[in-house]
């Protein structure tokens, strides 16, 4: 799989926003097996832009492609099918199920494409320390153990994309780079592209490109 971006800009941006972006309004195509790291201060659209690539917003003028497949002609089963199994995501409100348990939020996206036997989502929990928290109910957990409880999840399903929009944010750096390094062996194992988008360079993130919002 490929996505493709052709002269991208949110419509809500002022005259001159995107000048001088190395991603907004120009052309690049990311390939499985990249990764991409985006980086820029707050107020500059990386959320936006996460969300024009997952397809729930569309916003923009310019194109987004899914294999020379324009995004904004996919209706809502086309998205499904291709989320489902090309594409996983960790948003930056995390979108838990609070009143389930931990195993139930992440048995909850395997159980739809599996991919890995639930042994590893054990395996994983303990690598991230939060074996411990499993049974217990996702509203009891703190925000950085629901930071690894959606890292987690989104690794449960095949993908040829993981998108991460600023996933580290309450977690301390020897859990960053944990977490990292978990998704980044994910993403090996499946030739997968990573696309990170962060507020400053993470150094263990080993990105073939580094663009500027």
């Amino acid at each position: 799989m490929q996505i493709s971006l052709q002269q991208v800009v949110p419509f809500f941006f002022e005259n001159g926003k995107a000048a001088g972006s190395q991603l907004w309004n120009q052309s690049l195509s990311f390939n499985k097996g990249e990764n991409i790291h985006i980086i820029a201060p707050s107020g500059s659209g990386k959320t936006c832009f996460i969300h024009f690539l997952y397809g729930l917003r569309n916003d923009y003028s310019g194109k987004i492609l899914y294999d020379n497949n324009d995004i904004k002609n996919f209706d809502a089963e086309k998205f499904s099918s291709w989320r489902q199994q090309y594409i996983s995501i960790i948003f930056q409100d995390l979108r838990l199920f609070t009143g389930q348990t931990v195993l139930q939020n992440l048995e909850i996206k395997r159980s739809l494409l599996p991919y890995h036997p639930q042994s590893r989502i054990e395996a994983m929990a303990k690598r991230l320390g939060i074996e411990s928290k499993l049974t217990k109910l996702c509203s009891t957990c703190s925000y950085g153990e629901h930071q690894r409880i959606a890292i987690i999840r989104a690794l449960q399903q095949p993908f040829d994309f993981l998108f991460l929009d600023e996933p580290f944010s309450h977690l301390d750096e020897n859990n960053r780079q944990k977490a990292m390094e978990l998704m980044q062996e994910e993403a090996a194992e499946r030739n997968a592209a990573i696309i990170l988008t962060d507020l400053k360079k993470i150094d263990y993130f080993n990105a073939e490109k580094v663009l500027y919002l």
